[in-house]
């Protein structure tokens, strides 16, 4: 590490204890108003871009009401057009797998509890899953939203959103874990107020390694991210379009890429709804997309790609994509059926991963390509009745 990221570190070395303890003494939140953003629905089938390629985990199976939903780990790695299965084996994964880029090749995997396991098992690699180890386990569940989990790219530090909306921190390898904050004691403090904080829907980290959270605000057009410094967190939300500023604004996806920061906001509720991708370098300075009207549908899946590319998938079944430099949303053609993400590739591609039960279809599409073309097929063991 440079002297000028072991300055920063130390730094936040020194605010992350004080914040701790300020929110231990924190004043009770101020009531919201009435008129809040809903947290978007969020849905852990995603894609994620890293220097060791792109790692997608979609469900698989059958019901998840019989136990026999099962979330598999797929990577295709960095130069290739094939994905491969590299599930982490021996660990129950009914309740979902959350993709946590480290530095360089790394990844961290957290299995969200199912049935009758009360931890987070926490297992990373650093050859592109063809080996895995296990990390301390976390003492609680991981949120249920692709972002509950961050690594800490200066020094590998871990941080987690616990179902209950509470932010831990650990140490790396997922020892000696503390709570941060939580939505209450955020709420309260004079960032949080003005965003009139309901909820909290992601966490990460900047470049430089500094801890930033996301939610939802109240406040009508006030995008709910938050940076650690000065001994308290720091409203760092983007500013949006004008036309929105009227709108309550929730922040569905905070993710750390190679370029830096991608955010997905929601904005408004209802037929009204649109959606932005927003991207920063350093988590305070942020170019914003022009909104998407997605005309009464939901976000259902978000995945992020090379080069800051935003793909996502509503529940019209519409499938959109973004660049960082682009200046608009383009529309992809009718997604093959099953498709459960989108994985942006090199040079404008797209990858839709489409499931039917335990057979997994890669169908590919080339930049301005009126259609889908089928790429390759993985049919994957699914151990039906084995976690009644």
């Amino acid at each position: 590490m440079s002297a000028r990221g072991r300055h920063r570190a130390a730094a936040i070395a020194v605010i992350l204890p004080a914040m701790l303890l300020a929110g231990c003494g924190g004043a009770p939140a101020t009531p919201p108003p009435t008129t809040s953003a809903a947290p978007p629905a969020s849905s852990l089938n995603t894609s994620l871009d890293t220097t060791a390629g792109t790692w997608a985990a979609v469900v698989m199976g059958g019901s998840a009401a019989q136990d026999n939903a099962f979330w598999q780990l797929f990577i295709r790695p960095a130069g290739s057009t094939s994905w491969r299965l590299v599930t982490p084996p021996g660990t129950a994964d009914n309740g979902g797998l959350i993709l946590a880029g480290g530095s360089g090749p790394t990844l961290v995997t957290g299995f969200r509890p199912s049935q009758d396991l009360t931890f987070t098992p926490l297992i990373q690699t650093g050859n592109g899953g063809q080996a895995w180890s296990s990390l301390d386990p976390l003492d609680a569940a991981l949120a249920s939203t692709p972002d509950a989990l961050a690594v800490n790219p200066a020094d590998g530090q871990l941080l987690a959103l616990l179902s209950g909306g509470t932010i831990q921190a650990a140490t790396p390898g997922g020892t000696a874990w503390r709570t941060l904050t939580s939505p209450q004691v955020l709420a309260a403090t004079p960032s949080g107020r003005r965003c009139g904080l309901t909820a909290l829907t992601a966490a990460t980290y900047t470049p430089a390694g500094i801890p930033v959270l996301a939610g939802a605000c109240a406040r009508p057009g006030t995008p709910g991210i938050f940076t650690a410094g000065n001994r308290t967190w720091q409203a760092a939300g983007p500013a949006v379009p004008a036309a929105l500023a009227g709108q309550p604004i929730a922040v569905a996806r905070l993710t750390r890429t190679a370029q830096g920061i991608t955010a997905l906001l929601t904005a408004g509720s209802g037929p009204g709804t649109s959606q932005l991708a927003a991207w920063s370098t350093d988590g305070s300075r942020w170019t914003v997309s022009p909104p998407l009207a997605l005309h009464g549908a939901a976000l259902t899946s978000a995945s992020f790609g090379p080069g800051g590319t935003t793909a996502i998938i509503t529940s019209a079944g519409r499938g959109e994509t973004i660049t960082a430099a682009g200046s608009s949303w383009q529309p992809l053609p009718a997604l093959p059926p099953g498709t459960a993400t989108l994985a942006p590739g090199p040079g404008g591609t797209t990858d839709a991963l489409a499931v039917n039960r335990g057979t997994l279809t890669i169908w590919q599409h080339a930049p301005a390509g009126p259609t889908w073309t089928k790429a390759q097929v993985i049919n994957v063991p699914i151990p039906y009745g084995s976690s009644g």
